[in-house]
């Protein structure tokens, strides 16, 4: 993989930085003497990882509180950052979030939320940040896919629909800017050990059911900091269930019925 540069002093971009994979990249992000620039709407967890980071490693990091939602916040938001920090070197669209249920059961302001914070909020991200990477012909965005936007299962249709969004988006704009010095990489998912699934699973039973082969959130982390700068495609894990993906591309009917009971599980 051609490398850009080191990812020391480098001015990374972490939404939904408070929590889970995020908190965890941003730490490492720090440990390598990058400076993570913190995003998401809890001000009081923000400030206590922004003073571990600063205290440990010695590095600048800041932090924004946002709510992504309100996508005139976000981009208010982000030209705020650029103005602070002056060059962003990469950003990483972390932020998200799922519910597990029926179409006919869900409820429709939920639904739009997670159109809105998994697929605008991120689209919006790489609207305003692009013009600053092309003008000064690098940079990396990295977007969190899941394996949720290869394979689709019961009760994740519009889950599933906002990361085969952003698969194909990532996919298109890869194309877009690969001559311009940027890089840019779907990071597609499993089921990952964090507080997503108080949301997305509250009775826990998908939870049980995936229990064992659940993703660490540092082992995520670090492999998605470790491509920061080269120009990888995509990463997918586990790796069983990238193999999964692909038999399900090549022969989806068959993979459905084998696989109904497992896709049931939620």
């Amino acid at each position: 993989m051609r490398k850009l540069s080191n990812i020391q002093s480098k001015n990374i971009i972490i939404t939904g930085a408070s929590s889970g994979i995020g908190h965890m990249m941003a730490i490492q992000v720090a440990k390598q003497g990058g400076n993570p620039i913190l995003v998401a709407r809890t001000e009081a967890r923000l400030k206590k990882l922004q003073e571990q980071l600063v205290d440990t490693y010695d590095v600048d990091c800041r932090f924004y509180v946002v709510d992504l939602l309100d996508l005139q916040a976000w981009n208010n938001c982000l030209h705020k950052i650029v103005e602070d920090v002056q060059q962003i070197d990469a950003i990483i669209n972390n932020a998200g979030f799922g519910i597990f249920d029926y179409i006919e059961k869900s409820d429709w302001n939920k639904i739009e939320s997670m159109v809105q914070l998994n697929i605008l909020a991120l689209i919006r991200a790489v609207h305003q940040l692009l013009p600053h990477f092309i003008e000064r012909k690098q940079g990396h965005i990295i977007n969190i896919g899941s394996q949720a936007g290869k394979i689709a299962t019961p009760k994740s249709a519009v889950y599933s629909a906002t990361k085969h969004a952003v698969i194909g988006f990532t996919n298109a704009l890869r194309l877009e800017v690969e001559e311009k010095g940027i890089f840019v990489t779907s990071v597609n998912l499993g089921p990952v050990r964090t507080n997503f699934f108080e949301l997305a699973d509250p009775s826990g039973t998908y939870q049980h059911s995936v229990d064992r082969f659940m993703l660490d959130p540092e082992t995520v982390a670090k492999k998605v900091v470790g491509i920061l700068f080269t120009n990888k495609r995509e990463i997918n894990m586990p790796r069983w269930m990238s193999a999964g993906s692909k038999m399900y591309q090549l022969f989806p009917s068959l993979m459905e019925r084998l696989l109904k009971n497992q896709f049931n599980r939620k």
